[in-house]
């Protein structure tokens, strides 16, 4: 446990030193606030405008129970940056190994393939799952300032967190399949390319509508079944359905990537 301890401890320091990782990262927070700063604004003149039936029009002609539309605004501010930045993240992350023969300095140190593999699991999923954490944070903070007149206590019901506990899952999974397609491939462009285009998939639903047999199997159209509510949305699977592939994903992809990590040379 010591050595494992000691090899995450090293990985983690790997990122913290990294710029490329640090400026990524500021660049997205950075984006997410402006983002929160432009629609601030209508969000508050939406909740000013809740009738005493407690509707909410925050798209117009579209009335809904306000404490539920809220609350899908903000799980859907904070699943763009998740889906969308995260894996570019993580595919820098793990790209950062092919560089200057890094991945031989780190086999010297951890000569144990699978105790590497698992240190830079544990590694990224802490740094993932940290930013993520920072996004839904400075989404609440953002959608406190719009209700706390209204319904201050919005944001800590138990449905709204067990969605906040989904959403972090969801962040640190779509992250390691990002990682494991990078590790795979050996090349940044290449995991980022992969992420990217699984995202387009996922957000334009064009495999939901035409094929939705093969959009409910992959990782970021898992996420989107897991977390929007089908009443609101065109979705091809169940939430249970989604948490299984999207966790036999991350599974399974990091298995591969840690395989071959075992068989190649550390180059």
């Amino acid at each position: 446990m010591s050595v494992l301890l000691a090899a995450t401890g090293a990985e983690l320091s790997k990122i913290r030193s990294s710029r490329i990782v640090w400026l990524i990262t500021a660049a997205v927070i950075a984006l997410h606030l402006l983002i929160g700063l432009a629609n601030m604004r209508d969000t508050t003149t939406a909740v000013e405008g809740i009738t005493p039936d407690g509707l909410i029009e925050i798209f117009a002609g579209e009335r809904r129970p306000a404490g539920e539309a809220l609350i899908d605004l903000l799980l859907s501010f904070s699943l763009q940056i998740v889906v969308m930045f995260l894996p570019i993240i993580a595919a820098v992350i793990a790209g950062q190994e092919f560089r200057d023969g890094q991945l031989a300095q780190s086999v010297l140190a951890v000569p144990r393939r699978g105790l590497l593999t698992v240190a830079k699991t544990i590694a990224l999923v802490v740094f993932t799952a940290g930013v993520a954490i920072l996004v839904e944070l400075i989404s609440n903070a953002y959608l406190f300032l719009a209700v706390k007149d209204w319904n201050p206590g919005l944001l800590l019901g138990r449905n709204t967190l067990a969605e906040h506990g989904e959403l972090l899952a969801l962040a640190v999974l779509v992250s390691l399949v990002s990682f494991a397609i990078t590790t795979l491939t050996r090349s940044t462009l290449i995991g980022i390319v992969l992420s990217l285009l699984l995202m387009a998939l996922a957000m334009t639903q064009v495999l939901a509508r035409t094929v939705p047999v093969v959009d409910a199997l992959l990782p970021v159209s898992a996420g989107r079944n897991l977390l929007l509510d089908p009443a609101d949305a065109d979705l091809s699977s169940s939430a249970g359905y989604a948490a299984v592939v999207l966790v036999a994903w991350a599974l399974l992809s990091t298995l591969a990537a840690g395989l071959l990590l075992s068989r190649r040379d550390a180059r």
